[in-house]
């Protein structure tokens, strides 16, 4: 058992945790872990107490919540077994992604319905703010069977999550390098960057000038910056990057590309205003793909992972817990804003 107390001794000290979920989550990690099984002998209330320094009156009660899940039962004057390892269906798990942005919800959406309705998912916001991440982190370590985070590119980040267990993690969306190994679903921002670039330079050759707006103090790859770079290069285009769009100022034979959703929209509607036609008087190119942007203006170009197939290959780690390292496509979808 010695095991199973090191389970539950791992959660102290966590903020907001109590001793009584501390026991709880303890007894569910340790099946997880496959520390215990199915028909193993629990300790007894006593040998808990003499062990954990727990009151009866705690142990009692994580006892009897663990019997009603269905985890745990009790056998008359043979005392508490394990009757379950399929903790599955009172699985909780902390989903930390950026901001519930459209391709955000789509991951989400399919996350959720392939979990389904038995297995309880807390979502939080980190909003590329380090200090929220860490603060998060620090909330929910220890108090979920499985942790699906959305990372920050940050000299930080690889500390603050090593709280957390590698086999209960997968790594979401952007894939930033940690001091173990660890499970991952993510796109990739380079090479498919420029990947799409070059399919659309004959293209884009034939405007003055192609405009990015790279925001360096938000979740904006730096990836896409260095392709954006190697690409006018290498094809011989005027490239100027901008910080931020300014409203009014779109113009006749240049192509815009932005990342930012409010962006491309204050662009699109400074053509309508100037009588441009996307496509023709004016490129444009948009990161990340959603119905808005397939029939806003006849349809906007843009590249991007499939954020539905990386939630449910989300879902499925969480699931079967079988490791898993894989980059989603990034596919390019012309329509006539390109």
């Amino acid at each position: 058992m010695r095991d199973l107390y090191e389970q539950i001794h791992e959660l102290e000290g966590i903020p907001g945790l109590s001793k009584h979920e501390q026991f709880v989550q303890g007894i569910i990690n340790s099946i997880n872990a496959k520390t215990l099984s199915r028909g193993d002998l629990l300790p007894s209330v006593n040998q808990l107490i003499g062990e954990l320094g727990f009151a009866r009156e705690t142990i009692a009660k994580g006892y009897k919540e663990l019997v009603a899940r269905g985890i745990v039962e009790s056998k008359n004057r043979k005392g508490f077994f394990v009757s379950s390892d399929d903790t599955g269906q009172q699985l909780k798990v902390a989903l930390l992604l950026y901001a519930f942005d459209t391709f955000q919800e789509a991951f989400y959406k399919t996350f959720r319905a392939h979990l389904g309705d038995n297995i309880h998912i807390d979502v939080f916001f980190h909003h590329n703010n380090i200090e929220i991440f860490e603060a998060i982190i620090g909330n929910v370590k220890g108090r979920y069977g499985m942790y699906v985070v959305a990372p920050i590119p940050h000299p930080k980040t690889a500390d603050i999550l090593k709280v957390i267990p590698m086999d209960k993690f997968l790594m979401v969306d952007r894939f930033e390098p940690l001091a173990a190994p660890c499970s991952y679903v993510v796109q990739e921002f380079g090479d498919t960057s420029y990947t799409a670039f070059a399919a659309l330079s004959d293209t884009i050759q034939t405007f003055k000038e192609m405009i990015f707006y790279y925001r360096p103090a938000t979740d904006t790859p730096i990836e896409i910056l260095k392709a954006f770079k190697k690409f006018v290069k290498d094809y011989k285009i005027k490239g100027v990057i901008k910080t931020a769009y300014v409203p009014g100022t779109v113009e006749k034979g240049k192509v815009y590309y932005t990342i930012n959703n409010t962006e491309l929209w204050a662009i699109l509607k400074d053509c309508v205003e100037k009588k441009l036609v996307p496509g023709t008087d004016v490129g444009i190119l948009s990161h990340n793909d959603d119905v808005i942007k397939e029939i806003i203006c006849d349809g906007i170009t843009t590249y991007s992972t499939d954020f539905g197939l990386m939630g449910g290959k989300a879902a499925a780690f969480v699931l079967n817990r079988e490791k898993i390292q894989e980059i989603v496509p990034t596919v390019l979808i012309r329509r006539k804003s390109l």
